[in-house]
């Protein structure tokens, strides 16, 4: 967030142009956008104003993540927002991708199109001093498309900073064609609403999600800042919340499982979020994420990880049962150290890997070996925790089926009632469906009196059922 703010330098001459322009809008009764304005709904004049007169606005949250990517040029934005530097990093950062600031947002130059061969449908949102509050991105795509003019509401003349915040939020919330925020600058959003001192509830409300995922992307957000700290090299290099930006739904899934498992379960539900969180930074896809249960570390990677990436503190220990001192158990917290120290690791060479000139060359090869190495070994563990997976639904397979047939048939003997009763019953085509249920139970029964020497009582039933005269 910029640290000063105040009002633009063309501030007066701006607002000199655009009450001329509203005075001339309100008496042609021109056109007029609805914005939520302190509590209830406003109504503004659209008038027509020079792009390149109007400032882009610093505390947009559409590129909140993003302003930090170029320390010097983000220190200039924040002691000088309004000068011409500044205002160039924010034109650059609009058409940025968010989770690859090295491309152009392929949103983007879908405006850029929309606009070139329809133009401007919707009007943006400036204040009176010539910030544009809705619209920044709409504006640098003008500008990039050589276009003169762009079509704005003007805010009333007392808009604070706080106003023209809360109204970007509302508009951007609208469920209307304007390109959505990134997953990340959402998450900025909403702990900056929450900071300002609003409720959980009224937060989550105004951005349309229930207050339990708003409590979610929180505990989410949280943990992205803490792997940022982790990542921190000895170099000074550390990921950036872009890193993060396209593993929403690994992100979510991961928080989901991780309070399910911690209600029973504390110290497994650490190992199952970094393992996770380690396959992340890996850039493995959801569903191989899903096969990193709490013991996946211990059983599947620990014999299998090269010694560079063995930490020192994966040597058992053991602790002593107060009032028994001749029995020892071991430490549940080792295997929580080992996993985590593994995945602080693979955050330190990830962070590395993509510092760009920050790092001498040689250390980012040395990074990205690191992860390479990983990957190999990680490729092991997944496959043999998908072929266990594979195993486990086998198991249960069988009695499922027999477990659905039942429910079947229990619906089979209410709706044999029902059409009874209503003279609906077809009893040939009953028979028939009786004898193919028969025959299905005498193939059942073969394989079961094979398998089993002593049989329970299920499948003693089994065979006397099926067994022929």
């Amino acid at each position: 967030m910029a640290v000063k703010f105040g009002v633009p330098p063309e501030g007066e001459r701006i607002r000199t142009l655009v009450e001329e322009r509203l005075r001339q809008a309100m008496s042609e009764d021109g056109a007029k956008v609805t914005v939520d304005w302190r509590g209830e709904q406003k109504h503004l004049y659209v008038i027509s104003m020079p792009v390149d007169m109007l400032y882009y606005n610093p505390d947009t949250h559409r590129i909140r993540a993003q302003m930090t990517l170029n320390p010097e040029r983000n220190r200039i934005l924040e002691e000088e927002p309004w000068s011409e530097e500044g205002q160039a990093y924010l034109h650059d950062l609009l058409r940025q991708k968010a989770s690859d600031p090295n491309q152009t947002d392929p949103d983007y130059t879908a405006l850029m199109n929309e606009l070139d061969d329809f133009g401007q449908r919707e009007p943006g949102i400036i204040s009176p001093d010539g910030i544009i509050v809705d619209g920044n991105t709409r504006c640098a795509a003008l500008r990039d498309l050589g276009i003169k003019d762009i079509r704005v509401g003007v805010l009333p003349a007392d808009t604070s900073r706080r106003d023209i915040n809360a109204v970007e939020l509302a508009l951007q919330l609208r469920k209307d064609r304007r390109r959505d925020y990134s997953y990340i600058n959402r998450l900025i959003a909403v702990e900056e609403e929450l900071a300002s001192g609003r409720r959980e509830e009224d937060v989550a409300r105004d951005f349309n999600i229930k207050a339990k995922t708003l409590r979610q992307d929180r505990w989410v957000y949280q943990m992205i800042k803490e792997a940022i700290d982790r990542s921190r090299t000895s170099g000074g290099a550390q990921l950036r919340l872009v890193d993060f930006e396209e593993h929403q739904e690994k992100l979510r899934e991961l928080q989901r499982d991780f309070a399910k498992k911690a209600e029973t379960d504390p110290e497994a539900a650490e190992q199952l979020k970094e393992s996770r969180l380690a396959m992340v930074v890996l850039n493995y896809p959801k569903t191989s994420l899903r096969l990193a249960e709490a013991d996946f570390h211990s059983r599947y990677l620990n014999e299998r990880l090269p010694a560079e990436l063995r930490p020192a503190v994966q040597e058992p220990s053991v602790v002593k049962i107060p009032g028994l001192p001749d029995v020892v158990v071991q430490d549940g917290t080792a295997a929580v150290k080992a996993a985590r120290a593994l995945t602080d690791q693979l955050l330190q060479a990830k962070a590395a890997s993509v510092a760009g000139d920050e790092l001498q060359l040689q250390e980012q090869k040395e990074a990205d070996r690191l992860i390479k190495s990983a990957r190999e070994t990680f490729d092991v563990a997944v496959k043999l925790a998908g072929q266990n997976a594979q195993l486990e639904k086998r198991k249960i397979a069988v009695q499922e089926r027999l477990t659905d047939a039942a429910d079947y048939v229990k619906q089979c003997a209410a709706e044999f009632a029902e059409s009874k009763a209503k003279r609906a019953l077809d009893e040939d085509a009953f028979d028939d469906a009786l004898l193919e249920l028969r025959d299905s139970l005498i193939k059942l029964a073969r394989q079961a009196g094979r398998t089993f020497s002593s049989p329970g009582d299920g499948v003693e039933w089994l065979l006397a059922a099926t067994r022929e005269d």
